[in-house]
C-alpha cells in the first residue's frame, strides 16, 4: 500500500554546490490480519495485526549512479528494525550497507526452496538450523558471466547459535565474517543452481565454516528443489550443543494450480554432532490464494526432536489475510 509519495530536493549548500538532486521518498505499509496457533500456546498465539511500515527514498547522482535508502519500521512506537543504504553503480553492481540484517552473500541462500507462503520452521519453537546469521555489514552484488554473485562482510555478526526459527542469537561475534553466494539460471531449461561459502565469527571467538549447495527446477506449474547447508564449528570441544556441527538438508515442491492458487510442501532434516543428539525433522505445508485485492495465505508446520533433543516436538499453524490498496 503506497500511503504517500513525496518529491524531495536535496541541496548541497550554497558554499559547496548549487546543483539540486531530485528524488522520491515513499512510505508504504499494508493491511494484514492473522490467526496463529502453537502447540505450547505461547503468547504469540491468537489474532494479530501486521505493524510493519516501510520508508524508502532514491535519487540519481550527477555521475549516473543511484543512491537509495530504506527503513523497515515495526512494533509498537515504530521502532526501526532494519535500515539499508544502497549505491547503484551500473555495470559495476550495487554496494549496500545494512545496520542490522545483512542480506547478501550466503544469507540470501539460507533456504530458497519453493514455497507458497512460509518456510517449514516458521512458528516452531526451538528449531535447529544450519543458517547464516544476521548483523550489520556490507554486501556487493552483480551479474558475472550470467551468474548472480553476492559478497558480504560483517565485523559484528550475530552468530553464536543457529537456533530459534532458523535464526541465530543476538550475541555479537568476536571476529569478522565474510561470505559469497552464487546463483546461475541455465537458459531455457528451468534449472537454477546455487551455492556459496562463509567464515562466520562467533561470540566465543571460534569460527564456523559454512557451505551451501543446491538446485531448483521449474517445469510448467511445478517447481522442485533440494539444498544442503553444512556448518563446521572450529571449537575444540565439538560435543556440546553450543559448539556442535550442524547439517541441514532441505527439499521442497510447489504447484501453481492456477494463476490465483498455489500450494507447497517442504521438509528438512538437521543433524548434530552434539553428544546424545538425534535428527531433527521438520515439515510444512503452505497455501496461497488471491482473489481481487485479497490474498489468503496459510501454513501448517510441525517438527520432531527440536534442537536435536529426543521427545521435544512443536507444531504451529497460521492463516494470514492481506488486503491490497
Amino acid at each position: 500500500m503506497n500511503i504517500k509519495k513525496i518529491g524531495l530536493t536535496a541541496l548541497a549548500g550554497s558554499l559547496i554546490a548549487t546543483t539540486a538532486y531530485a528524488g522520491t521518498f515513499t512510505i508504504s505499509g499494508g493491511a494484514k490480519i492473522s490467526y496463529k496457533t502453537t502447540e505450547d500456546k505461547t503468547a504469540s498465539s491468537g489474532f494479530a495485526m501486521d505493524q510493519d511500515i516501510s520508508a524508502a527514498g532514491s535519487a540519481e547522482l550527477d555521475n549516473g549512479m543511484t543512491i537509495s535508502i530504506s527503513h523497515g519500521l515495526t512494533g509498537t512506537g515504530g521502532i526501526s528494525d532494519t535500515s539499508t543504504l544502497t549505491l547503484g553503480m551500473g555495470d559495476m553492481g550495487s554496494l549496500a550497507y545494512s545496520d542490522t540484517d545483512i542480506s547478501g552473500g550466503l544469507k540470501a541462500l539460507d533456504n530458497i526452496m519453493p514455497t507458497a507462503y512460509e518456510e517449514e520452521f516458521d512458528g516452531l519453537t526451538g528449531a535447529a538450523y544450519a543458517a547464516a546469521g544476521n548483523g550489520a555489514g556490507f554486501s556487493w552484488g552483480s551479474t558475472v558471466g550470467g551468474a548472480a554473485v553476492s559478497i558480504a562482510y560483517s565485523d559484528n555478526y550475530n552468530a553464536s547459535d543457529d537456533r530459534s526459527d532458523g535464526g541465530q542469537s543476538a550475541a555479537a561475534s568476536a571476529s569478522s565474517s565474510s561470505s559469497i553466494g552464487i546463483q546461475y539460471a541455465v537458459s531455457d531449461t528451468g534449472l537454477t543452481v546455487f551455492g556459496g561459502m562463509a567464515t562466520e565469527g562467533q561470540a566465543d571467538t571460534t569460527e564456523i565454516d559454512h557451505t551451501t549447495i543446491g538446485a531448483k527446477y521449474a517445469y510448467g506449474p511445478v517447481t522442485i528443489g533440494y539444498q544442503v547447508n553444512d556448518e563446521d564449528n572450529s571449537a575444540a570441544d565439538n560435543t556440546a550443543a553450543a559448539d556442535e556441527d550442524l547439517e541441514t538438508s532441505i527439499y521442497g515442491v510447489s504447484f501453481m494450480v492456477n494463476e490465483n492458487l498455489s500450494v507447497s510442501y517442504v521438509e528438512s532434516t538437521t543433524t548434530s554432532t552434539a553428544t546424545g543428539a538425534v535428527d531433527q525433522e521438520l515439515e510444512g505445508m503452505s497455501i496461497s490464494y488471491s482473489m481481487g485485492g485479497i490474498t489468503i495465505s496459510a501454513y501448517d508446520n510441525e517438527g520432531t526432536a527440536m534442537s536435536n533433543v529426543s521427545g521435544t516436538n512443536s507444531e504451529a499453524q497460521e492463516i494470514l489475510v492481506t488486503f491490497a490498496f
